[in-house]
């Protein structure tokens, strides 16, 4: 586990009420965070003023705080936000975003104990020789915890935060609401689809038994790769809002960006990274969705990365898995009329779409694929493909008229995968032969 202590404490809000206030105090300050945008771009006009006044830097930093701060669905779904939308929102916007992919708020120590003695019973500390109460990282659905079992064993206990299950369905709800408010998300757009999808996701993620089910079952399927390292579930300290498991140790995965790390180990982690992302989708048909750097460790010392958090896995049918197989050898053999086959097969177009709006989204997905389009090795450090991305998803924004609708729902979380395992190779500055890697399962 990284060794990183979260900032700031404060007591989760967990009545339905309490968040919803939360959330409208957030979308009060942005709304006037966006008034004075708009009058000083009034004043003094900028060359992107088609871009949303509310989508500033300064804004983005006041959303992640009260994000932060209310944890649960609501901060999954800001952190969701800023890898998704890389290739539509304002670069300042999602970069200010970004803070909520490592660390929320902490939790006092009362509402830890709070959870442990609801979870375990009266007397609950006769289970551990040792329990620190500081937490070693905290996310959006829970904290994670040091101790030692009676018998020795060296934990990491990750803890729920309380009334995160409970609030799934009302953050998830008011979130998109408020977002589609300050035209984050088009209103004209209808996202029912995804954000069922993201309820179920969401609700499995805060079911820590589930998780540890993930646990063992994406063990025996890398067992096969020293590449990789997943810790252990402890079954008789988990429960639905308590995920016991190994303690890992490791550098973050950024570590690897610093000086002293050769261009050789880069290469070759980013190719460990590549290699899982296609196992996980045309082998296992099994998907850890929650890229965060901070679900990566490094272990120098024998080169091997581990792997955590398994609250968000998905599972796909072999179905939805060779649909991607055939548009991913139309790409690659540069076949314009197999491409938009297959992407009305999945559900990014439909037939009825003007040729336009074909053409803009038939480019985003030329360019977002870019990496497996390229023979040999693909940089990553020196793409600027998340900037051309971005440009052509405003293009398309601003010149789709009706027809801009929401990706399948069973898409959100793979693409969340996509985004985040490029952004990993990125901040690592891996050189990969990405177009090998995929043939293989193709």
């Amino acid at each position: 586990m990284s060794s990183n202590r979260p900032p700031r404490e404060s007591r989760v809000p967990t009545t339905r009420v309490g968040r919803l206030v939360k959330l409208g105090f957030t979308a009060g300050e942005l709304a006037i965070g966006g008034v004075l945008e708009g009058a000083r771009r009034v004043v003094r006009a900028t060359p992107d003023d088609a871009v949303n006044m509310f989508l500033t830097a300064a804004n983005a930093e006041k959303l992640a705080r009260r994000l932060a701060g209310m944890r649960g669905a609501a901060m999954k779904m800001g952190q969701m936000l800023s890898m998704e939308s890389a290739d539509i929102l304002p670069r300042e916007f999602t970069d200010a975003l970004a803070a909520l992919r490592d660390s929320a708020s902490r939790m006092p120590r009362s509402q830890v104990r709070g959870v442990l003695g609801r979870e375990y019973g009266k007397g609950w500390e006769a289970r551990f020789e040792h329990f620190d109460f500081e937490p070693i990282a905290a996310a959006s659905i829970g904290q994670v915890h040091r101790a030692t079992a009676r018998d020795g064993r060296d934990l990491a206990l990750k803890i729920q935060y309380p009334g995160v299950a409970k609030s799934i369905d009302s953050d998830v709800d008011n979130m998109a609401m408020f977002m589609q408010m300050a035209n984050i998300l088009p209103v004209e757009v209808d996202i029912s689809g995804i954000m069922t999808e993201v309820k179920r996701q969401l609700r499995e993620e805060a079911d820590y038994q589930a998780e540890a089910k993930h646990l063992e079952t994406y063990r025996r399927l890398i067992r096969d790769d020293p590449a990789f390292v997943v810790p252990r579930a402890h079954q008789d300290l988990t429960t639905r809002r308590i995920l016991a498991m190994d303690y890992m140790t490791g550098d973050p995965i950024e570590s690897l960006e610093g000086r002293g790390v050769t261009q050789a180990v880069r290469d070759r982690c980013g190719t460990k990274l590549q290699q899982l992302l296609f196992r996980e989708l045309f082998e296992f048909r099994t998907m850890q969705t929650d890229p965060n750097f901070a679900n990566y460790l490094y272990r120098s010392e024998d080169e091997r990365v581990v792997l955590l958090d398994f609250g968000s896995t998905a599972r796909f049918s072999k179905a939805f898995t060779q649909k991607y197989g055939k548009i991913s050898r139309a790409l690659i053999a540069g076949d314009t009329g197999a491409i938009r086959h297959y992407a009305e097969e999945i559900g990014y177009l439909r037939p009825t779409d003007s040729a336009e709006h074909a053409d803009r989204i038939l480019k985003i997905i030329r360019l977002v694929c870019e990496p497996i389009t390229t023979p040999g090795v693909y940089d990553f450090g020196a793409s600027d493909l998340v900037a051309r991305a971005r440009d052509a998803g405003i293009e398309m924004l601003f010149h789709s008229g009706g027809e801009l609708k929401a990706p399948p729902p069973e898409t959100v979380f793979l693409h969340r995968k996509l985004v985040g395992s490029f952004l990993a190779c990125a901040r690592i500055r891996a050189r990969v032969r990405v177009q090998d890697l995929i043939q293989r399962h193709l």
